[in-house]
């Protein structure tokens, strides 16, 4: 029952973070979701990383619902760069099959800090009319080299690609910055889809009841942090996002190394 109820713990949290990370910032629920249960509940990494994608599934769902009901979803521009992605999302879970276990959990908590920082040191101020602005054929060209880039982060190193995909939203192809948010968790539903079928596929079914358990309370939290980014403005936004990817890394990295 003890054990149990540890679980229940691990999971909430790890689901909770995961979903005010994704519904906020659309960092994706596998960033969050590995390394809590690896480091706490003692699940293998690559079943950890399973979990956390599946769990991205309808997080990010629910999360791009809430986006599109206030006008922050751009479906029709992002196919290129969610189709990009979805090809090399599968080569990148079979190359992490191979990864060391201890590799999986610090890599992307670095890479969170690093984009947290740039979002609070030089936030987003993009108009939609600067995005229309810019050339289609470009806009196409740049998403496809973003998505395949995501694409390989997300099947190699554990994660949905939500932080990449706002960083390539906003940095690459100069989306404003709740458009980037809406966007990127839609595109993210699909590609954390692809990556736990690949990583079940591979590497078998994980721990059912630490699927369901963070499966819910990331639905949960992501649907609450959706609505309430919504309502927020551009600046505040920014250093929401910066401010949920450095403090999430940096405690999971204090309490995995300390």
């Amino acid at each position: 029952m003890g054990d149990l109820l540890i679980k229940i713990l691990v999971c909430f949290i790890a689901g909770a973070g995961a979903g005010i990370g994704t519904g906020f910032a659309g960092m994706s629920a596998a960033a969050v979701i590995g390394p809590m249960l690896i480091t706490f509940l003692g699940v293998p990494a690559y079943d950890a990383v399973g979990i956390g994608l599946a769990s991205d599934v309808l997080a990010s769902l629910v999360s791009a619902y809430t986006y599109k009901k206030s006008g922050n979803l751009d479906v029709k521009n992002s196919l290129p760069l969610l189709v990009s992605v979805l090809i090399v999302t599968t080569v990148g879970s079979f190359a992490a099959s191979f990864l060391p276990e201890q590799a999986m959990s610090g890599t992307m908590q670095i890479a969170l800090i690093i984009i947290g920082l740039r979002f609070l040191l030089k936030p987003v101020n993009k108009t939609r009319e600067q995005l229309e602005e810019s050339s289609p054929k470009g806009r196409v060209i740049k998403a496809i080299i973003g998505g395949a880039f995501v694409g390989f982060i997300c099947g190699f190193a554990g994660a949905g690609g939500g932080m990449m995909l706002l960083l390539v939203l906003t940095s690459f192809l100069g989306y404003p910055m709740h458009l980037a948010v809406g966007t990127s968790v839609f595109i993210m539903a699909f590609t954390a889809l692809t990556g736990g079928v690949s990583h079940f596929m591979i590497g078998g079914f994980p721990d059912i009841v630490c699927l369901v358990l963070c499966a819910a309370f990331t639905l949960l939290w992501a649907r609450i942090a959706a609505v309430i980014a919504n309502k927020a403005d551009t600046k505040t936004l920014n250093r929401v996002v910066g401010i949920v990817m450095i403090a999430t890394s940096i405690v999971i990295l204090a309490v995995h190394y300390l």
